[in-house]
This record gives structure tokens, sequence and C-alpha cells, in this order.
């Protein structure tokens, strides 16, 4: 973290010319300046000079399913030391926060990993060390579809309810940011609602829904799709389902699994124009616990995954997730040429915060930055911590 410090010659999204960043003697952005203003800071502070490179605060990953080899469904109290190192391999990876992403399992499993991460933001708190952060759990489940339930197991799956959330989530609400549901299963159209004013944002996902089921899903509150395309009706020109009615509604947000195989390079670029780039979209990971250690087979639950160039699939070989960084997603964007480099870095930098409503770079926020460097004759993009 830099502190006592002056960026020059930054590009930063939303602003026309090079700014300046000042960050004070706690590592606190104290303001940032057109490059025209005159110098305000202190004799004796350090300058660093950006060179007309993009800075951006770290990625915010909101859907990561495990690191390292530890599948957060399966973690366990001994697991702390090595959640720690999940942090800190993400933070090299770029990562300023994340949400721990519980797929479908037990209510047992779900119950005993939310009382860790619990106590584990806890102690984040009291440490107080450049890592990244863990800002609550995503539960992925388990009030899926089964039609779509992907490489959810069928046994745990359950039908949407305020009972059932209430008995889920137990004594762990306040640490619980997002549930991805199907919500053509929730006949009562309390569910949304209710997380709504618990401050739990529903994401639409692994379901069926029609065009008119979604929009009277965001109408009661939802405010997210996961993982647009995947596990979801396709868009259709008579049929927009629920992704067509997302994609026209300013108040939704769609995560996006920028790897090249959970969704065509050409589907991407539709989805960017059709929701003006960062304005409705943010990049997800969906990560899984291998994350971190390369191709091979490894266990998931009960069942086998394979991991080859990244991607995750399960025995029958159907797409169980990635292995590939969230910052990835960038670079991928950037070179396929489907979208300017400013915006690439917002999908992962910005558009995640504001899908949760945390603040993007700006006075206040710390001083955790990365440098961006696009190599415009070989289309290479290539970033660093500050």
């Amino acid at each position: 973290m830099l502190k006592n410090t002056t960026i020059i010659n930054a590009k930063l999204y939303g602003y026309q010319e090079p700014q300046k960043i000042l960050i004070n003697e706690q590592g606190i952005i104290e303001d940032i300046q057109s490059m025209g203003v005159v110098n305000s800071t202190q004799k004796g502070d350090k300058v660093y000079d950006a060179q007309g490179d993009w800075i951006s605060l770290g990625g915010i990953d909101l859907q990561i399913n495990g690191g390292l080899g530890l599948a957060f469904p399966e973690i366990q109290a001994k697991d702390l030391p090595k959640l720690h190192q999940i942090c800190e391999f993400l933070w090299q990876e770029g990562i300023d926060g994340f949400l721990p992403t519980l797929v479908t399992t037990s209510v047992e499993n779900i119950q005993r990993s939310l009382a860790i991460f619990e106590r584990f933001i806890k102690l984040q708190k009291e440490e107080n060390v450049p890592t990244a952060k863990v800002l609550g759990v995503h539960l992925e489940g388990p009030f899926l579809n089964h039609q779509k339930k992907g490489a959810h197991p069928a046994q745990y799956l359950l039908t949407p309810s305020v009972e059932a959330i209430e008995w889920l989530l137990d004594s762990y609400e306040s640490i619980v940011k997002i549930i991805t549901l199907a919500p053509e299963l929730d006949i009562s159209d309390e569910v949304i609602p209710y997380l709504s004013s618990r401050g739990i944002i529903a994401s639409l996902g692994h379901s069926q829904a029609n065009a008119k089921e979604a929009k009277k899903a965001f109408e009661m509150g939802a405010s997210m799709v996961t993982h647009a395309f995947n596990a979801m009706p396709p868009l259709h020109h008579r049929q927009p389902g629920l992704l067509g009615e997302a994609m026209i509604n300013p108040n939704v947000y769609c995560g996006l699994i920028a790897d090249g195989n959970h969704v065509c390079p050409t589907m991407i670029e539709l989805l960017l124009r059709g929701s003006l780039y960062e304005r409705g979209v943010f990049l997800v990971s969906d990560a899984l616990a291998p994350i971190g250690l390369g191709d091979g087979v490894y266990p998931w639950d009960n069942r086998q995954i394979e991991v080859k160039k990244g991607t995750a699939r399960l025995a029958n070989g159907t797409l169980a997730g990635t292995t590939l960084p969230l910052l990835m997603g960038v670079k991928n964007l950037v070179e396929w040429q489907l979208c300017p480099i400013g915006n690439a870095i917002a999908l992962a930098t910005e558009s995640p915060r504001k899908a949760i409503k945390l603040p993007g770079i700006s006075p206040g926020q710390p001083g955790s930055l990365l440098q961006w460097h696009w190599d415009k004759d070989n289309n290479q993009v290539n970033w660093r911590r500050l």
C-alpha cells in the first residue's frame, strides 16, 4: 500500500484527462486532481509517475468457490490457516476483496461454513493487514431449478420460502451478501422482498424463468444475475428470457465469466454492448478450489473434476467452473478486442463494487492500487500492485 505519495499522469476510469492521486500518511486516497491543478502536496512527499498507464483499485470477486485446494463449502475450523493463505494468494492476484461462494450442499455444511467465515471476518478486522478481505458470503443455492442445476447436487436443492431462508441462515444472516435463486420456484412472491428487507442481494440464476417471471422478480427487488448465459434459458428473438429482461433493466447487474469457455466471445460482446459495457456487467472468476494449483484431477464434494487449461469439468463433461483468476478476464476482453481497456478494468474493479454498493476509486478509499500497462503493438495487458 502506498503512503505519503502522489501518483501523477494516471489514467482513471471516469475521468477524461490524466489525473494525480494524493495518498496520505495513513495510506488513504486524500484527493484526485487534474494534472492542471497546482501541486498541493507537501515538501518531501514521494512522487510516482504512472506515465499514462491506467490506475485502479484492486479487483472484487463476487463469485469464487475456493482456492489452493480448499472448497469453501467443505471448510473446517482447522482450515483457518489455509484461508489466510488463500487471501494472500488472491491479494497477489490483484484482488482486494471477495465473497466466498458456497455452492449447493447440505444445510449443515452451509451453516458450518458460515460460522467459520463469520469468525474469519472478525479476525481479519482485528489483524488489519494488506490482504484480500472476505466481504461476506455468496450462497449459490440451494434454491435452484432442478432443470438448470448444472454441477449442483440435486439431493440438496430446496424450494425457496421465507421459512427455508430463515432455517438456512440461522444466526448468520449478517454475513450473507448474495443468494442466487430461481425466482419461478417461489410461488409465494415473498422471498425476494424478504431478502431485500434484510440487506441481502437476490441474484437470479440456475433458473428457467421467462422474461415475465424475471421482470416480476426485478420489480420485487432482485438486482443481479449469476454468471450470465450459463444455467438459464438462452437469448431468443421471441423468448428473451431472464437474461434478455436483465439486459434492458438499468438497475440489474450481470455477473460474467470471461474465460472464453463459459460464454463465446461473440456473446460476451453482445452482452457488453447491450448493457453499455460497465453499466450492467461485472466480471467474476467462478473459480473452484484448484485455483492456484494448475491442471489435473481434483476432488469436488463426493465427485471429481478435471481441470484442463483452467477449465473444470465433471467426468460427464458438465462444465463446473474455472481455475483462472479474476483479472485474467480483463486481459481476455482487451486482447480479444471486445471492449476498451478502461471499461475492461472497470468490469473487475468498479462494477462489482457498484453492484454491492461499495464506493469505487475516490477520496477516502485505501491507496492499494493496481497499475495497468497496455502494450498496443503486441495487444498485451499487464498489471502490477503499486
